[in-house]
């Protein structure tokens, strides 16, 4: 059968639009920029000792974190982190925050149907924590419950989007909500996807995890794991040690210290623009009054949202896959480029706006395409892994899991 056109392919910009909106742009990822002053804490040196070493300062370790001490406010925790906190991952993704544990609900009911409507639920009520705890905790993360609005741009995708589980709009009504020439039809699913500023999250959940008494350590990696047959574990850094009766595992995509499981990760390189801030009038052209985090359904799919200050983030499409995380992976031309087109094909009424932004990251991609969890070493060591771009919400769910299973608790998560 011959291929069709897609939309960005039948409808594309001059290029002089492309160059000129690039023109200007930095590569440096816009959520860190914009943390401005933050604490910073200590590299390890020497030896101590402690309950629960956590490896990881991204969402999973820090999520571990704050729910090993709101467990146990006697528990010694100590938290190793190999560069800053939320350097990662944690403060480039799109600052989509969606309750989906399955990474969606197609790749759920493939793998594991008799289970969906437990997963669903249990990732609604992880999210609805999530919720509860940046009031609670005072997290300043621009936390917005917009839900997720997801868009049909070719004619056989209307039919997915009809069949499934959000609220469905035709042509008027999705151009009503956000103004696009290239929306055919759209799903709104209103209560199961909030929007935040990713890195502000990272940072405000280890002020928190540091009130709570935990010790953070950056620019601490850690190198190796000592683990006899019986007793403590020891975490080795560059320059110094913790022996641990527990500890958990949450590097991401980096090295993760235990062979069993490195094997199921592929780093896939994942590049995203930022925008200016739109002025009103910019806003009143393409509508978008509620704010919602929006995506196309296309198997190269891409995401985009408002920040706090009306920027646009425009992201995904190219995912490339990579042997290696490295970052010399992140700066890719081409792949910046057709993100702009696209994004003007998208809004041309936004023609002669400028990326401030351009930047990349690796996403820790698994076999299944979503989070696994696991014990290892007599129960000595938990880990989570493979998120596969929707670690937001689920790393809590995560964090949550191998707490469970240091404690020996046997729970309807672990179950």
């Amino acid at each position: 059968m011959p291929r069709h056109a897609t939309a960005y392919e039948r409808s594309r910009p001059d290029p002089r639009a492309v160059a000129a909106a690039l023109a200007d742009s930095r590569q440096s990822a816009y959520w860190l920029d914009d943390l401005g002053d933050y604490t910073t804490y200590p590299l390890l040196s020497g030896e101590t000792s402690t309950d629960l070493v956590i490896v990881g300062g991204g969402y999973a370790g820090l999520w571990t974190a704050v729910l090993a001490k709101q467990r146990d406010p006697q528990r010694r925790v100590t938290l190793l982190e190999g560069e800053t906190v939320g350097w990662a991952a944690s403060g480039r993704n799109g600052g989509f925050c969606d309750a989906s544990l399955t990474h969606g609900e197609g790749n759920g009911q493939a793998r594991w149907p008799d289970e969906m409507d437990t997963l669903d639920r249990l990732g609604r009520a992880n999210l609805d924590a999530i919720e509860a705890a940046v009031t609670e905790l005072g997290l300043d993360c621009q936390f917005e419950r917009t839900g997720m609005l997801e868009v049909a741009t070719e004619p056989h995708q209307v039919a997915w989007l009809r069949e499934g589980p959000g609220e469905f709009l035709d042509t008027e009504a999705v151009r009503a909500e956000v103004d696009s020439p290239t929306y055919l039809a759209g799903s709104w699913s209103r209560d199961t996807c909030a929007l935040v500023q990713p890195a502000r999250l990272a940072k405000d959940l280890a002020r928190v995890a540091a009130d709570l008494g935990v010790e953070i350590f950056e620019h601490s990696p850690a190198t190796e794991l000592d683990i006899p047959r019986h007793g403590a574990v020891t975490v080795r850094t560059p320059r110094g040690k913790i022996v641990a009766k527990h500890v958990a595992l949450a590097t991401n995509i980096f090295t993760p210290l235990l062979r069993r499981y490195a094997r199921l990760l592929v780093p896939v390189y994942d590049y995203a623009l930022m925008t200016e801030p739109l002025t009103s009038e910019q806003i009143a052209g393409i509508g978008w009054k509620n704010r919602q985090g929006l995506g196309d359904v296309a198997n190269q799919f891409h995401y985009y949202r408002l920040s706090a200050d009306n920027r646009i983030l425009w992201g995904g499409y190219d995912a490339i896959h990579k042997r290696t995380v490295d970052s010399a992976h992140e700066d890719r031309p081409e792949t910046f480029e057709t993100l702009a087109a696209h994004f003007l094909t998208t809004f041309p009424q936004l023609e002669g706006i400028r990326f401030t932004h351009r930047w990349a990251g690796a996403i820790d991609t698994s076999t299944q395409f979503c989070a696994f969890h696991g014990l290892a070493r007599g129960g000595r060591i938990a880990y989570a892994s493979g998120f596969t771009g929707l670690g937001v919400a689920a790393t809590r769910f995560a964090a949550e899991v191998m707490l469970d299973r240091l404690d020996g608790a046997d729970t309807e998560r672990t179950r």
